[in-house]
């Protein structure tokens, strides 16, 4: 059987070649997708940075604990308390210690001459927020600390004077010694003078201001440096009471900005190379699978011949598979190859496409590569199985049959097979419906979920391609000609032919629409909630992404005349679900007096106006949802509080969040000040008089329309989710081309005796080629109306999880990219079978017709 197997591949290698590309491809991308996924299993472990040459550090605890019947559970703090004063005081008798704070400040460059210029880091800040260009968020601190990380002067000298900075300057940055800058800090807007700079440590962008003038700006000591012995340390914040860390060694590093950020920014990449691998391997299962299908279809003759001289079934299925076998380890090795060369190239690709960290690389693993290795020749082997079954079941009389036409397309087991995937597929879509709408629209969901109803649609393919065929060229079959008659009657009688080719379309299509449509809906949707929720006529943002409005500045809109100011300042709220589990909203504190005149959010129970220091919105999301029962909270800066519900909110796309007031904001500062105009009032005068103070600050607040912020805020398509979708469709695009390719070079290759009797009954070359041509376009559509139908049903059950979460939003259909993927398989699919056949027509016709299969 071995002999006869490589005989047969040998022989051949036409039918074999197409799916040695696609299974050593599926192989690499596999290997090359696992190894960088193990790359993320863990964050490179890095020292201490912001205090790196710091002895003792003391700082407030950074985690919420809560004690529940399963142990200690843990959440991060929106906000972190500060040093109490008298510990400060009872640690500096143990020797020198340094006062550490830190706080927001936005910079607007000026020149050295006060004119305006932008910063070229401050492009870096820019986001999907509303800020004005040239506006750059920092984190300030008092000089002496600097020393802690260490920072060194590169150029000019340390502050001296209140007015006077140090900054970090990268080898981008514009800022130089001799700048002046307009910042602003929790204590209102300043101009600065650029008197040093220090080298930018990567961590943080920072500001360091005199010791005094920092102390003005923000009097809580965010963390102390103790250069003392860390037992005698210990033993002080142990008297003082709980709440305090005191740091040494690499838990230092818990004092660094975002210590847990190199881990965190794996996640996103875990979750996104993950799918692409299963992605992968779901479209070669697939292609393989549906090669192998035709291969075995097109050798009826080949298979009735072996068993008109003897051969059993089981030689028959055995030698199937062998072959198989063969192609599985010799593609899987140079997948093997393949996947350990382009495995660091994906893992720069991600880098520069901003979905993985600067120091993303590939490790020592190999594991990955031997995953996929066997991952493939199980891969081969199976989907060669299936079709061995079909081969042994050949009767030798197949070798007398000479009729091109089909019959019996599917088998039992197939038809079988495919109604409980499109039922398991289409249960879970109705399941979900029904008990959790909010699970549709999940990342995880949309993207597996569909598979189900794709695979199982492309499994009927047989069936579907016939009928299909008959009413798309039912058009073109009745125009002038016989190339429209014979391409339709050729797709309909090779009906296994026509799946074959549909199948990778129906499975590209249906996965570019699915994807590509459920985030934009989701997007629409969500920029539908900012629309509706917002009433205000006017929206006063900083200029830059996360920083804050200066006091004063907030205190003068309110006393504006005819203004109507709300202002909310951004929380969280985290609340123990079932004894067990934390859980954490992000929250609004707002003016419960003004919320309904600036706002609109979806309200299903309770009243807004009954919002007050006691109580909390929440949405329905939350277990406890009856409106007047108290519910236990821990609020951003970690203090526990019980709170009486007010209303309740939609849950909506998740953007419904919580809203308490401002006494329960954890010290938040204002980063909104909604606006409605009053009836009697000016909406021009208003807008003049707030952009006119906005001016005056000169740090880059805008003050913009209700609508325009809503524009500015609504969560699009971030640029690394495109990115990652792309990553994920272009490696099915991929499969999909090579399988089209290689089923039409065989079918094409097998077809030449047909060809030549069109050429013998008067046909000329071209007119031969563009009815090849013809033809395989026609199927390439069939299975693209097939894919899309698909798409269509995974769409409409996203439009009806919205429309069960009260949000009111249409479905958005990715047209001109569905286009193109389609145009392209059209392409592919039109080359593949011209060259060939044209090929073929340089021998003549009479040769032809009499050849040997």
């Amino acid at each position: 059987m071995l002999m006869l197997a490589l005989h047969g591949v040998r022989t051949r290698w036409v039918t074999f070649v197409g799916s040695f590309v696609a299974l050593a491809l599926g192989v690499g991308l596999i290997a090359a997708t696992g190894l960088a996924l193990a790359a993320t299993f863990s964050a490179p472990d890095k020292g201490p940075e912001r205090f790196a040459a710091a002895p003792v550090v003391v700082r407030a605890d950074d985690q919420l604990r809560v004690r529940t019947a399963n142990g200690v559970r843990t959440r991060p703090l929106a906000r972190t308390a500060p040093v109490p004063p008298a510990l400060v005081t009872e640690l500096a008798a143990l020797g020198r210690t340094v006062e550490d704070r830190a706080f927001p400040v936005d910079l607007a460059a000026t020149g050295r001459d006060g004119d305006p210029r932008s910063q070229g880091s401050a492009s870096r800040a820019q986001g999907s927020g509303p800020r004005a260009q040239g506006v750059e968020p920092r984190t300030g601190h008092p000089w002496s600390v600097a020393a802690a990380a260490p920072y060194r002067l590169t150029s000019g000298r340390s502050p001296a004077a209140p007015g006077e900075a140090v900054v970090t300057a990268g080898p981008g940055s514009h800022l130089r010694t001799g700048d002046r800058v307009r910042a602003t800090t929790p204590a209102g807007a300043t101009t600065l003078t650029v008197v040093g700079t220090v080298a930018d440590r990567g961590f943080e962008s920072a500001v360091f201001l005199g010791d005094e003038e920092a102390a003005r700006i923000s009097p809580a000591v965010d963390a102390l440096v103790v250069h003392a012995d860390a037992t005698a340390v210990r033993d002080v914040v142990a008297r003082a009471g709980g709440g305090m860390d005191v740091l040494t060694g690499d838990g230092r590093r818990r004092a660094d900005p975002g210590p847990d950020r190199d881990a965190e920014a794996l996640v996103s990449v875990n979750a996104l190379l993950g799918t692409a691998a299963g992605i992968t391997l779901f479209v070669s299962v697939s292609v393989v699978a549906s090669t192998f299908s035709f291969a075995v279809a097109q050798r009826r003759r080949e298979f009735g011949l072996l068993r008109t001289a003897g051969a059993t079934p089981g030689q028959i299925r055995w030698t199937v598979v062998a072959e198989a076998a063969v192609v599985g380890v010799l593609a899987s090795a140079t997948g093997w190859w393949l996947g350990a060369a382009g495995a660091p190239l994906l893992a720069a690709r991600l880098v520069d496409a901003g979905l993985a960290p600067a120091w993303f690389a590939i490790g020592e693993q190999t594991w990955p590569l031997h995953i996929a290795l066997w991952t493939g020749v199980g891969v081969a082997t199976a989907g060669a199985l299936a079709a061995s079954f079909r081969a042994g079941r050949t009767a030798p009389t197949e070798v007398l049959r000479e009729a091109a036409v089909d019959s019996r397309t599917m088998p039992v087991s197939r038809w079988i097979l495919a109604a409980l995937v499109l039922l398991t597929g289409a249960g879970l879509l109705v399941a979900a419906l029904v008990l959790d709408p909010g699970d549709v629209l999940g990342r995880k969901a949309y993207i597996t979920r569909p598979l189900l109803l794709i695979v199982g649609v492309a499994l009927l393919a047989p069936v579907l391609a016939g009928p299909m065929v008959r009413a798309l060229t039912w058009l073109p079959a009745r125009l002038p000609g016989a190339t429209g008659v014979l391409a339709r009657e050729n797709a309909s009688a090779g009906v296994r032919r026509t799946a074959a080719v549909a199948a990778p379309v129906v499975i590209t299509v249906a996965l570019t629409a699915s994807l590509l449509g459920t985030v934009a809906t989701l997007a629409e949707a969500k920029a539908t909630e900012v629309r509706t929720a917002t009433t205000a006529d006017l929206v006063v943002v900083p200029g830059a992404e996360g920083g804050t409005l200066p006091p004063s500045f907030v205190e003068w809109v309110r006393a504006v005349e005819g203004a109507v100011a709300g202002v909310s300042r951004p929380t969280a709220v985290t609340v123990l679900e079932e004894g067990t589990a934390l859980v954490t909203s992000e929250a609004r504190a707002v003016d419960p007096a003004r919320l309904t005149a600036v706002a609109a959010p979806p309200v299903v129970a309770g009243r807004l106006t009954d919002l007050d220091d006691d109580s909390i919105v929440i949405n329905e999301e939350w277990l406890t949802t009856t409106v007047g029962e108290r519910v236990t909270v821990w609020l951003g800066d970690g203090r526990e509080v019980s709170l009486r519900i007010a209303a309740v909110l939609a849950t909506g796309t998740g953007g419904n969040g919580v809203y308490v007031t401002a006494r329960n904001a954890g010290g938040a500062g204002a980063d909104r000040i909604d606006v409605a105009v009053a009836e009697a009032a000016d909406p021009g005068a208003v807008a003049a008089a707030l952009r006119t103070a906005a001016e005056a600050e000169g740090t880059g607040i805008r003050v913009l329309t209700g609508a325009e912020w809503a524009a500015a805020a609504a969560p699009g398509m971030s640029d690394s989710t495109r990115a990652g979708l792309w990553l994920i469709l272009s490696m099915a695009l991929l499969c999909t081309g090579i399988a089209l390719a290689n089923t039409l070079v065989t079918a094409t290759t097998d077809r030449v005796r047909d060809l030549a009797v069109l050429r013998l009954t008067g046909a000329s070359v071209p007119q031969v080629l563009r009815l090849v041509a013809v033809e395989a376009v026609a199927v390439v559509t069939v299975g693209a109306v097939i894919g899309a139908g698909v798409a269509a049903v995974n769409l409409a059950g996203v439009w009806g999880a919205l429309a069960l979460l009260g949000v009111r939003s249409g479905v958005v259909v990715p047209w001109g990219t569905t286009g193109a993927v389609i145009a392209a398989a059209a392409v592919v699919a039109a080359v593949s079978a011209v060259v060939p056949a044209a090929f073929a027509l340089r021998t003549r016709p009479v040769e032809l017709a009499g050849m040997r299969e």
